[in-house]
């Protein structure tokens, strides 16, 4: 993307006046830090990138953009993967100076933070008090609350768990016109406001507070390395260990050429490279039932053609294991200088299936391809690697994208698991949703922000009647 806007005369001094120094970024040359988030396919030099360090500067920021009818796009830390916080001229609001934890509540469980504080920098207060915040967002050492509240992210642990969205209590949105607005989650017998804004991408207004609930540490952790020579049996693993009653608290697949990659890093848990698919199990509380769950569970793998079983016997070990799953992504940069990473959400029935035919589809457009993905609850991530000075081969980068994202779609799934819809999967949103519905979302957008000022051609397609600014 590119774009010629130029901002309007006075705008920039005003948030200069509005802001402590040093707040506003109008140089291009710094702007291009900012002009993608993790997803390189999508992107755009801002306008201009401010950071608000208190709830009450991003108020007056929002209200200047607003009178001066300037549209805006809200960004956390950058990790997102759909282009969510891709602003092209636009002005880019960056909430990550507003990093604060307001209040812990151990009795209540509960913790009020301001957007820009890091998922993990809530864990590290929580567990002072034996308390912990269950989403567990692969990113979650380096993306902020705002984001995953915009996204409403979701992570390993949300097969059992929930996303954010489960342990969002209430927050607070500054709207497009400057309005903070306090939304509730209908536990007090309205409208549950709090749950329409979430996963709102920005387009509803920007995160500037956030309750959370908070919960005990787990009494007892066991996990488990399973290894397979097969990606497909790996799957009907999955789906073993659910027929046998057991829900983990994680179930996580990664293929061999994410094996591989990972091996080949600092975090290198020492998995054989000839194995086609490790499958990682978790399960979590009382030590009795979590005995039993982890023997079930490894019958089940068995049963399903695992080759071998490598348990964690502490907290380093188990650490390895996730190591390998959690650095994953980052560790794909020493393949390629670029990633294109799928998002669907697939029954997990279907996943034997679907797990060759990516790769065949992959094989087609001679594109190697990367899995590793929530395998518990069918959030797949398909990872097409690529170089993006090679304008042919993004080509066929986005049609293989469009054929995994169809694939996935006519299975039963969705185009999006937890990363969100932003500018990459807008134009599938018509495989998933009918004219009537995108019009319901579209009238519901509009009546927040008639003049389409928040987040722009995100979320929902521009032919569904959507406002561009």
């Amino acid at each position: 993307m590119s774009s010629e806007r130029a901002l309007p005369a006075g705008l920039l001094p005003a948030l200069k006046a509005a802001l402590h120094p040093g707040a506003v970024i109008d140089d291009p040359e710094r702007l291009i830090a900012y002009e993608a988030d993790a997803l390189t396919t999508s992107r755009g030099l801002p306008g201009a990138a401010v950071f608000p360090a208190s709830r009450e500067e991003l108020i007056s920021v929002i209200r200047l953009l607003q009178e001066a009818a300037v549209p805006f796009v809200p960004r956390g830390a950058g990790t997102g993967l759909a282009g969510g916080a891709v602003a092209d001229g636009q002005v880019l609001v960056c909430t990550t100076r507003m990093r604060r934890i307001l209040e812990l509540d151990p009795e209540g469980r509960s913790a009020l933070v301001e957007p820009g504080v890091l998922t993990d920098s809530i864990n590290e207060a929580a567990e002072r008090h034996g308390l912990r915040y269950l989403p567990d967002p692969a990113s979650a050492a380096a993306c902020t609350i705002g984001g995953n509240v915009a996204v409403n992210s979701g992570g390993p642990h949300c097969l059992k768990y929930g996303v954010t969205s489960d342990h969002v209590l209430s927050l607070e949105m500054i709207l497009p016109d400057g309005t903070p607005l306090v939304l509730g989650r209908g536990d007090d017998g309205g409208l549950d406001l709090g749950g329409a804004f979430i996963g709102s991408e920005g387009t509803l207004g920007v995160v500037s507070r956030v309750r959370v609930g908070l919960a005990p540490v787990a009494e007892e952790v066991r996990t488990f390395l399973a290894l397979f020579d097969s990606l497909a049996d790996a799957g009907r693993a999955v789906a073993g260990i659910f027929e046998s009653g057991v829900v983990p608290v994680a179930l996580e697949i990664v293929d061999q050429e994410t094996i591989a990659v990972v091996e080949a890093s600092v975090f290198a848990a020492g998995l054989p490279l000839d194995t086609e698919a490790a499958l990682v199990v978790e399960c979590e509380g009382d030590p009795e039932e979590v005995a039993e769950d982890i023997e079930e569970a490894e019958r089940s793998t068995r049963a399903a053609g695992a080759r071998d079983v490598r348990h964690a016997h502490d907290a380093g070990e188990r650490l390895a294991i996730w190591q390998a799953r959690k650095k994953a992504y980052g560790a794909l940069g020493r393949l390629a200088p670029d990633v294109f990473v799928q998002d669907a959400a697939v029954p997990r029935s279907s996943l034997p299936d679907l797990l060759p035919r990516f790769q065949e589809i992959a094989h087609r457009y001679e594109l190697r391809l990367a899995n590793f993905f929530h395998a518990g609850d069918g959030n797949v991530h398909p990872n097409l690697l690529f170089d993006r000075s090679d304008a042919e081969q993004v080509s066929r980068v986005h049609e293989a994208g469009r054929e995994i994202m169809a694939l996935c779609v006519e299975a039963g799934g969705t185009i999006t698991g937890e990363h969100g819809v932003g500018l990459d999967k807008v134009r599938h949103m018509e495989l998933v949703f009918g004219p009537e519905e995108l019009a319901v979302m579209q009238e519901m957008r509009r009546s927040i922000d008639p003049a389409g000022l928040a987040n722009p051609g995100k979320m929902l397609p521009a032919e569904s009647g959507s406002v561009e600014a």
